[in-house]
This record gives C-alpha cells, sequence and structure tokens, in this order.
C-alpha cells in the first residue's frame, strides 16, 4: 500500500480503487499523513477485519485531518462502488413507516481501504450482526465501556477492568481488555448470540450497579456529570441495539495516531496502562498476533 504520492491508482481484490491526498497530513502533531494510515490500514487488515464482519459501519471521518471539522456518516455515500457490500435497516426508535439507512459492511480489504480512503478515522460497530440476506441476529458481544471522569484516567480504569473481569470469570465469562485509544478502555466478553439484546443490556446493568455498591469511591454507574469528577463510569449502556463502539484496532480522531489496543491483563496487573498509536499497535501484531482472536468465537450464554 503507497505511503506517498498525492495520487495513486491501486488494484485491490480485483477491485480499481484511486487514492487520493496520499501526502495530506491528517495527524499535524506526528505529521502523519494520509498514506500512513491506508499503509497501516492494510497492515491491520486480516486482524481487523473479523472484528468488523457482518457489523453495520458507522464512520467519523476527518477529510481535512484531525485538526479540522469531523462529522459522522452511518449511510453510504454517493459514489459509493457497487461491491461494497450494504445492508438496509430501519431507523431504531422511529415510527412503523420509518426510514431506513444504508450501511456499508466491511468484510474484506478493498472495503476497508475504499472506506479508510475517504478519511474515516475511527470505525465503529455495534454488538450485534447481519446475516447475509440483512436479518439481524443477536448481540454475540457484551462490552463494558470505561469512561474516566478526571482526575481520574487510565490507571483507575484498569482497576475497575480487572474487577470487571473478575464478575465476568463468575459467570463463565472470558474478559478481554482494550484500550480505547482516547480516555478510557473497554471490557469485551463473546457471548452466545443466542439472547436478545434486553439480555445482554440488563445482565450488563446489573455488574455496573452492583460494582458502583462494592466501589462506591472508584465506580459510578449513572451518567449524571455531578457523580463523575474522580470515577470510572461503567457505561452498560454501550449494549443497546442503537449504540457502536469502536471496533478494535480502529484509529481513533485524536491530536496524535492513538488506536484500539487489546491489552494482556498481566500488563494491566502489573504496569502503568498507556495509550498505543498506530506503529505500536503494529509492533504489537508482529509478535503477539491478535489478543482478541477468541473473541470473535461463540461464547456462553448469560446467565438470568
Amino acid at each position: 500500500m503507497p505511503a506517498a504520492g498525492k495520487e495513486q491508482v491501486v488494484e485491490v481484490e480485483g477491485h480499481r480503487l484511486v487514492l487520493r491526498n496520499l501526502d495530506k497530513v491528517l495527524y499535524p502533531a506526528t505529521g502523519t499523513t494520509k498514506g500512513e494510515v491506508l499503509h497501516y490500514a492494510a497492515t491491520i487488515a486480516p486482524t481487523i477485519l473479523p472484528h468488523l464482519r457482518d457489523r453495520p459501519m458507522t464512520r467519523m471521518r476527518w477529510p481535512d485531518g484531525v485538526a479540522g471539522p469531523m462529522f459522522v456518516e452511518k449511510n453510504l455515500p454517493q459514489g459509493t462502488p457497487s461491491w461494497v457490500r450494504r445492508v438496509r435497516l430501519p431507523v431504531p426508535g422511529s415510527a412503523a413507516d420509518r426510514e431506513t439507512i444504508d450501511y456499508p459492511i466491511v468484510d474484506d480489504l478493498a472495503t476497508l481501504i475504499w472506506a479508510t480512503n475517504l478519511a474515516a478515522l475511527e470505525l465503529h460497530v455495534p454488538q450485534w450482526t447481519v446475516g447475509p440476506r440483512g436479518g439481524v441476529h443477536s448481540p454475540d458481544r457484551l462490552v463494558i465501556d470505561l469512561d474516566p471522569g478526571a482526575p481520574a484516567g487510565l490507571p483507575e480504569c484498569a482497576q475497575v477492568a480487572r474487577a470487571v473481569r473478575e464478575r465476568l470469570a463468575d459467570d463463565g465469562l472470558q474478559a478481554f481488555a482494550v484500550t480505547s485509544g482516547s480516555k478510557g478502555m473497554q471490557v469485551y466478553a463473546a457471548i452466545s448470540g443466542r439472547q436478545d439484546t434486553d439480555a445482554a443490556r440488563e445482565y450488563a446493568r446489573r455488574l455496573a450497579e452492583a460494582l458502583e455498591r462494592d466501589m462506591p469511591r472508584l465506580v459510578v454507574s449513572r451518567m449524571t456529570k455531578s457523580l463523575r469528577p474522580g470515577k470510572v463510569l461503567v457505561d452498560w449502556s454501550q449494549n443497546h441495539p442503537a449504540k457502536t463502539t469502536i471496533a478494535p484496532y480502529s484509529l481513533r480522531g485524536t491530536e496524535r495516531p492513538f488506536a484500539a489496543a487489546p491489552s494482556r491483563w498481566e500488563e494491566l496487573d502489573t504496569q502503568r496502562p498507556v495509550q498505543l498509536d498506530h506503529r505500536q499497535v503494529a509492533r504489537r501484531l508482529q509478535t503477539d498476533g491478535d489478543l482478541l482472536a477468541t473473541l470473535t468465537r461463540p461464547g456462553p450464554r448469560l446467565p438470568p
């Protein structure tokens, strides 16, 4: 994948793509160019694609780089190639005659490069998937989003993540930790995909409220702003079907090119956690492979 030049035509998996403005700096603080962002996308493709497969994608785009304006894009833009897989879904919560959104499904390298070429730096997906004909499946992942309120930060998130891991383990669930590339963390667990979204959301809510009772000086389960300073919000609402979460390995639209990065639990137990940039994530993949590989496999049922 080219990392320099103003424009190049490439063939990706039999599809012709015109990559434009490769020299444009998307992260001014580090001088990271669009070409380098495309190179990162191509590097992580074998790892990120299983975490994107069959999930309708919402994109956050920074056409002029992270110092410029950003917009959220759900619908496919005009000019989307016909070969991009798509699914038409109703707008959640609207009336019976509700409108629909045509989402892309990013499940191959060509589509990932197409999206990245549009300066879609952040890739957000739900915890549920769609089938070949567009039918919506039940969630196959549980996510607990940990959002620190200053002066709390990533170390406090790691402390709460360890408590989440213990509670998930008590229910037979394997926990996976991901530093978000922004302020906080996510803890994931694979679930069966045979229970509806209400079951996942209620399980996450009970977990968050139990942590707040047991760790009241550190944890809050409610979004009330006045409750959050110095504490970690255990955001269970990310399991709502209308919500999306940053995809593991996705870049963030932060000042520096940080990415959502899996962590080993040993690291969180013994070291001060930090957010990782795209180069650090790529190096880790070379040595560790995908620490989230088993997250893409079916997990157990949630307890009632």
